[in-house]
């Protein structure tokens, strides 16, 4: 699982900060999180291939989680793309979209399909054989989730040399991975503990965008590999974050102790401070595996 950083600021864009968005590589899938302004030039500028992307999640419809996603759409049909695109967001945000393509008169050649979200209880998004994606819901000043990314659990690893001794038939590979026991050449049934060693764990990772401080959500992030959790403030501004429904990081921080995960990154800051690194300090004294969110960082999971 690796996580790619497009932009991490709140509010406007700048020439040196871009508003949120992810590019989450998760079991040979490629989801775009968020999708503020400018970030296919984001996407180009970090050598994402556009066609590997097939599901976009949208946390809310504050500009600078989705004014980027009309120009993406639109790009999409200029380049020809044939593959189905699904946009899992907000109700609403597909009026916005489609009234802009009608009245642009650029609808898309290939299959567009908006999941549409109104629940505030966390809901199933997508599921396939090795990920499953849930809402996290949170508290801002409109409608917003967060997402919950979980592997399933990978096939069992064979080990080659006890298969081989055992004399078990490459035709049983597949089953043997699936956890199966399997005769072998003699007709002797051989445990599936004898011939595999054990999957790595699977791992998770809880993207929190805009909320205030919201204990809620602890249970459903519980013992996550990986957390993002917008910190816009520092508690010197926690006025602000109260009255705008945002996060310091000290109560990012918070939200990461008390759900045990294993690492937290932190996100989405306000333009008003000159150094980032009073995010770190402020953070480590309570969660102490903490690192910041920057353009173009890669993190490994």
């Amino acid at each position: 699982m690796e996580l790619t950083i497009l932009g991490c600021y709140s509010a406007t864009p700048k020439t040196n900060t871009s508003p949120t968005a992810q590019i989450l590589n998760i079991r040979n899938h490629i989801f775009l999180i968020d999708c503020g302004e400018g970030t296919q030039v984001q996407l180009r500028k970090y050598k994402v291939k556009f066609s590997r992307i097939q599901h976009i999640f949208i946390s809310h419809l504050h500009g600078d989680h989705y004014f980027g996603l009309v120009g993406l759409i639109s790009t999409f049909t200029l380049l020809g793309r044939e593959k189905e695109l699904h946009i899992y967001a907000p109700k609403g945000l597909k009026e916005i979209i489609l009234l802009q393509l009608k009245l642009g008169k650029s609808w898309t050649n290939y299959p567009l399909y908006f999941h549409e979200l109104d629940t505030k209880t966390p809901e199933l998004l997508f599921e396939d054989e090795k990920v499953v994606v849930h809402t996290i819901p949170l508290k801002h000043r409109v409608y917003t989730n967060g997402f919950l990314f979980e592997e399933k659990e990978a096939d069992r690893k064979l080990n080659i040399e006890a298969v081989k001794k055992a004399q078990v038939d490459v035709a049983y590979y597949q089953k043997i991975k699936k956890g199966f026991d399997v005769k072998n050449e003699k007709g002797e049934l051989i445990s599936n503990k004898e011939l595999t060693f054990n999957p790595a764990a699977p791992k998770s990772y809880a993207y929190c965008s805009d909320t205030a401080y919201f204990p809620e959500c602890i249970p459903q992030i519980m013992n996550c590999t990986l957390l993002y959790h917008e910190s816009t403030f520092l508690e010197e501004h926690s006025q602000l974050a109260t009255s705008t429904r945002h996060s310091t990081a000290e109560q990012a921080a918070t939200i990461a102790k008390e759900a045990n995960v294993e690492r937290l990154i932190l996100g989405h800051y306000s333009t008003r401070y000159s150094s980032l690194q009073k995010f770190i300090k402020e953070a480590k004294p309570i969660f102490k595996n903490v690192e910041l969110a920057e353009e173009g960082k890669v993190f490994n999971i």
